[in-house]
């Protein structure tokens, strides 16, 4: 019997029917399951504005004074523009370079993952990765809710959250999101964070060829940046500029007389020191506020121009292979300046807030203001002469005895043997708890030999005990931060406190009448600026440190200088180049500032305490010559002359000591130096025409002119 025709129909058909079938089949349930997918995906998404306001990391945004951005840590946002404000040049060079599609596919770009497909293929085995086949719609969906990991379950979840993006928001929305979202290098998330960055103006002012440059960087941020090379981010713009033309949204004529070479780039800021006040300022943040999501904007004390003056007065005056710092502070303990070094990128260590070391005779303020609230007067009448407490025999540098002097005069000369008598007097815990009232934080010995200045401090610590004194004995706190905001929104606001007071008034009108006093015609004549300052100079052991701590019209400032290993530096004393910083900072600092009289004046200092030129020319501070537990030694060979000695290294050298005598310091010459009056005649002893002034008379070394 013959079999029936569908007997013998090919089996391969029947195969091939299957197969159709099953594909069929398949790809509908895949369809259904993509629909589910992406139906599901939609309706999980966020609404577009809370989209627009989740930032991938908290950004922190740090402002000096006058609101200038000095800082900016973690990823940067500029102000979210909408589309309509976007620049059209914007838009087109974006679309063309990164999704020329854009406009016409659904979310995922069929024609790019074939032309992927194929790259694919050519590169097999080669690690090289698919290129060219994200959507802007994916990069967006990638960008907020995905992370840059490369996998095949990433890529998926990308397409499946593109179609969902495309069915729940419209195209404008999506490319809005992708230029406020996207990096674009620099650390600058979106065109106008990425058009402050580079070009120093909003994006709503963006050109052509700025455009094409900000569009170039998307493909890889890090080599195309301008900050990085800015010839590879032109040439990435002349590229885009061509994709440009082929899509019809320039024209040829544009391209040509476009010059991409004349488009200028924001330089990099010279931020070097200001990394010194930054680390000090923000650790605090996590006391004051307790927002770790939301962008912060924190507005600071910081003023850079006396910041600029502060690092150029240290670099400038410290000595060579030695270190320097410096902190200023205004009335109400506003930190207008910090350097914690000569250059932050070589050394971050911040000398001016983490450093502990020996201050010196600057640690005199405290053993005066002590003896001061227990009843001594500025004109009272104490003995230099030899002293032995417990064994203990401090000695002046001179290694003489000036007899009865002055409280006054024995501070401006900082002698060593009447702070030893005060402090024995009154008490070294009493001193100790002086320091600690005014805000010494460091420990602090209580033997004889710590009225030299033996403990370690801080040099903030000494700036705002020295501030605290311009302010009439009312406590000064050093702060950094004046507010936070966070969205616009202010979650922190410094309020100054005014209500605790370290000593009565008129013994901080006492110690600034002695603090004057050493500048005009003491130690510290150096950080003399024109107008009136009140300081003391600080030196120790072996010429390690130098110190010189002042205030003047509100602002109090204090320098410090020395190498870090504490080693000696040759020619470092107070009275020298820290002084000399002080006054080449505070002369810039204070110039736009009214000059103010202290409380107190000047008072002459007697004759008796000018055996030679070795005060008025600033020689070491009598606080030079002790070792770490207060005991004398010999300076090893101090110059005779003033100034630094020869091959010491340090700035500012050729000063000397003046051939001729020093002019006689009598009230005469202080109204002159103070500008009370019109010069007056020479002395009596220059009016031979000799030009030679005769020595003082005998009778006129115990006398002292009435104040």
């Amino acid at each position: 019997m013959a079999k029936s025709p569908r007997s013998r129909r090919p089996r391969w058909r029947s195969i091939l029917r299957w197969t159709i079938g099953i594909g069929v089949a398949g790809a509908l349930m895949t369809l259904v399951a993509l629909f589910i997918a992406v139906y599901t995906t939609e309706r999980s998404l966020p609404s577009y504005g809370a989209l627009k306001s989740s930032p991938n990391g908290q950004m922190i945004r740090v402002h000096s004074a006058d609101g200038t951005v000095i800082v900016s840590l973690g990823p940067s946002y500029g102000e979210w523009i909408a589309y309509d404000d976007i620049p059209p040049v914007m838009r087109n060079a974006i679309v063309s370079v990164e999704d020329r599609r854009f406009r016409s596919h659904i979310g995922v770009d069929p024609i790019g993952l074939v032309r992927a497909g194929k790259m694919a293929y050519e590169n097999w085995g080669t690690g090289h990765r698919i290129q060219g086949a994200s959507t802007i719609t994916q990069q967006v969906a990638r960008t907020i809710f995905l992370s840059n990991r490369y996998d095949v379950g990433r890529k998926v979840r990308e397409a499946i959250l593109a179609l969902a993006m495309e069915w729940k928001f419209s195209k404008d929305q999506i490319l809005e999101l992708y230029l406020n979202k996207v990096y674009f290098g620099g650390g600058a998330y979106g065109i106008d964070a990425a058009s402050r960055r580079f070009f120093g103006h909003p994006a709503t002012h963006l050109n052509l060829g700025e455009a094409a440059i900000i569009a170039g960087l998307v493909k890889a941020p890090s080599h195309y940046s301008p900050t990085a090379d800015a010839e590879a981010a032109r040439d990435r713009a002349g590229v885009v500029l061509s994709l440009m033309r082929e899509t019809g949204t320039v024209s040829a004529g544009e391209v040509a007389g476009l010059d991409l070479g004349a488009i200028d780039f924001v330089p990099e800021p010279n931020r070097n020191s200001v990394r010194y006040f930054t680390d000090w300022a923000l650790p605090q943040l996590e006391v004051l506020i307790d927002e770790n999501q939301a962008p912060l904007d924190v507005w600071t004390t910081l003023d850079l121009s006396m910041q600029r003056a502060a690092d150029a007065a240290i670099r400038a005056n410290a000595p060579k292979a030695a270190q320097g710092a410096l902190v200023s502070l205004d009335r109400d303990g506003a930190v207008r300046a910090l350097v914690g070094g000569k250059d932050y990128v070589s050394s971050i260590y911040n000398r001016a807030t983490q450093a502990v070391r020996q201050p010196g005779s600057s640690w005199k303020l405290f053993v005066y203001l002590a003896a001061l609230e227990a009843g001594y007067r500025p004109d009272d009448i104490v003995v230099d002469e030899p002293v032995n407490i417990n064994g203990w025999k401090p000695d002046n540098d001179n290694h003489r005895f000036a007899g009865p002097v002055t409280i006054r005069n024995a501070f401006a000369y900082s002698i060593n043997t009447i702070a030893a008598k005060l402090g024995n007097e009154v008490g070294f815990d009493t001193v100790a708890d002086m320091a600690r009232r005014f805000g010494i934080t460091t420990d602090i010995d209580t033997h004889p030999a710590m009225v030299l200045g033996t403990s370690e401090v801080h040099l903030i610590d000494m700036v705002r005990a020295f501030a605290s004194v311009s302010q009439r004995g009312v406590a000064v706190v050093p702060y950094g931060i004046t507010r936070v905001t966070a969205n616009g929104k202010v979650i922190y606001q410094h309020e100054v406190d005014t209500s605790r007071v370290l000593v009565a008034p008129y013994v901080a009108a006492e110690m600034t009448d002695l603090l004057q006093t050493a500048v005009n015609t003491g130690t510290g004549h150096r950080a003399q600026i024109g107008r009136p300052v009140a300081g003391k100079t600080g030196t120790t052991t072996s010429n390690k440190d130098g110190w010189f701590i002042g205030f003047s019209s509100g602002l109090t400032t204090g320098v410090w200088m020395g190498k870090d290993s504490a080693d000696p530096v040759a020619g470092l004393y107070g009275g020298t180049a820290p002084a000399r910083a002080f006054a080449d900072f505070m002369r810039k600092a204070v110039a736009g500032r009214p000059a103010t009289k202290f409380d107190t004046a000047v008072t002459l200092p007697d004759w008796q305490l000018e055996p030679d030129a070795q005060s008025y020319f600033g020689e070491p501070d009598n606080g030079l010559f002790v070792d770490e537990n207060g005991m004398p030694v010999d300076d090893g060979g101090v110059p005779d002359g003033q100034g630094y000695p020869p091959g010491a290294g340090l700035p500012g050298d050729g000063e000397g000591v003046p051939q001729q005598p020093p002019e006689r310091l009598d009230q005469d010459w202080i109204d002159r130096v103070l500008g009370r009056t019109e010069p007056a005649s020479p002395p009596a002893s220059d009016r031979d025409g000799t030009g030679e002034r005769g020595a003082p008379r005998r009778d006129d070394q115990g006398s002292r002119p009435n104040q």
